[in-house]
């Protein structure tokens, strides 16, 4: 038996991953800048010391801390009635009464055919599935340019289930945004054909905070480093197992099987908060790093959940080919979905030209399922799925590390956004790289 089979054993049989996973659910409000956050950063440090990382450090990095009050919704015309709804972080307080105007989707096109001057903007959480996947912060970011005065954002999930999720990066939105159940949406959807009026207020506060950033080495002292990194944040509204215990569940796990496996490479761990609000960690931790020094990132954003790998490898054909091997070699499905994003935590790198591989996991359904969600929650995970993708995850970090690879330029990569149209949205949205 090999060191590598030997170590594959042990992660088979580690609890590891569902013990951190629990104790990580097992906290209250783990949204960037507040107190669970904070103490999710040292669950996190405590099993990288535990693991034997070296070099550790538990770092912060300042944040304006968003903070939702009440939130109220009704229609008063062509009756009057209550629903409830959710603030999405980085809406500001404020007030709205207005026409409601149903922009289906809310893609671009259904924004810019609308009349939204003055209006309450009703969009879904949904894509069509012909086209790529639409972030609430493009819908967002549209709407109030086309005039909204308000955005409501409902789930396409049945379930009661209203969704949450940031307007914007680090900074308050000029206009509230709340999500509603799809449920609720279907009763919106109604009113806004009979030219229905809403009544939105908004209760939320910003305030200066601070995020926190874990990370430290594995392996030989090398120039050159791997980068594999996870959020440990969680929107409010529910425990944050999926999105994204699971992902830190399995970089945890991976940490303990690295210091059993050679490396020809060091590898740098780390978790992060701050993602839900604007990859506020990532940035903080890109900034403290030297890019030039990191061969690659793996961001482990979505793996843990569901069976199926999915490797988001962002326009990199060399990542693409190690994660086929990785399929190949463990015998395990691994999709390979080779466009950019900008949504998770290997932006701030991939923005630098670092070359950056996420990995995910296929629920087979389109869209976020129950995360974003009070039903985000541990039962929701399995702990063969945990072990699984840690295993999976020290294949591909050992195969990562032994490799050089070409660096993306920024034109390469920009392209790479507008061919997907990502370009007007990101702009909306303020994140289009300048």
């Amino acid at each position: 038996m090999t060191q590598l089979d030997a170590t594959l054993g042990r992660l088979w049989r580690d609890d590891t991953p569902w013990e951190f996973l629990t104790a990580l659910c097992e906290l209250e409000d783990r949204l960037a800048g507040h107190p669970g956050e904070a103490r999710a950063a040292d669950l996190v440090a405590d099993a990288f010391e535990t693991a034997g990382v070296n070099d550790l450090a538990h770092e912060t990095a300042p944040i304006t801390r968003w903070s939702r009050g009440d939130t109220r919704l009704r229609v008063v015309d062509p009756v009057t009635r209550g629903f409830e709804a959710v603030a999405l972080p980085y809406s500001p307080a404020g007030e709205a009464e207005a026409r409601l105007v149903d922009v289906g989707h809310g893609t671009p096109d259904e924004i810019a055919e609308a009349d939204l001057d003055g209006a309450v903007a009703l969009a879904s959480t949904d894509t069509p599935g012909d086209q790529r996947f639409v972030h609430r912060m493009e819908k967002y970011g549209h709407a109030l340019d086309a005039g909204a005065e308000a955005f409501v954002f409902a789930n396409h999930k049945p379930g009661q289930l209203p969704p949450t999720g940031s307007l914007r990066f680090d900074e308050a939105g000029a206009i509230p945004g709340v999500g509603v159940s799809y449920e609720t949406g279907e009763w919106l959807r109604e009113y806004a054909e009979r030219d229905g009026t809403v009544s939105l207020s908004v209760d939320a506060t910003t305030q200066p905070g601070e995020t926190h950033v874990v990370h430290g080495t594995v392996g030989p002292d090398t120039d050159e480093e791997l980068l594999v990194l996870a959020h440990f944040d969680a929107h409010d509204v529910g425990e944050g197992a999926l999105d994204n215990g699971c992902g830190i569940a399995v970089v945890v796990a991976l940490a303990r099987a690295l210091a059993d496996v050679d490396l020809d490479r060091r590898v740098r761990v780390a978790g992060v908060g701050g993602e839900e609000v604007g990859l506020l960690g990532s940035e903080a931790l890109a900034a403290d790093l030297d890019t030039d020094r990191i061969e690659a990132v793996v961001n482990v954003d979505g793996a843990g959940r569901h069976r199926d790998l999915v490797a988001y490898t962002h326009a990199h054909e060399e990542l693409a080919d190690v994660a086929a091997d990785l399929a190949a070699e463990a015998d395990h499905p691994v999709h390979v979905r080779p466009d950019p994003h900008p949504w998770s935590d290997h932006w701030p790198f991939l923005r630098a030209g670092v070359p950056s591989l996420q990995l995910h996991s296929d629920s087979g359904e389109r869209g976020r399922g129950v995360t974003h969600t009070r039903a985000d929650t541990r039962d929701k995970a399995d702990s063969r799925t945990l072990r699984e993708h840690a295993m999976l995850t020290c294949l591909l970090v050992r195969s990562l590390a032994c490799r050089n690879f070409s660096r993306l330029g920024t034109d390469t990569l920009l392209e790479s956004l507008r061919e997907q149209s990502f370009e007007p949205g990101m702009r909306a949205a303020g994140i289009w790289p300048q």
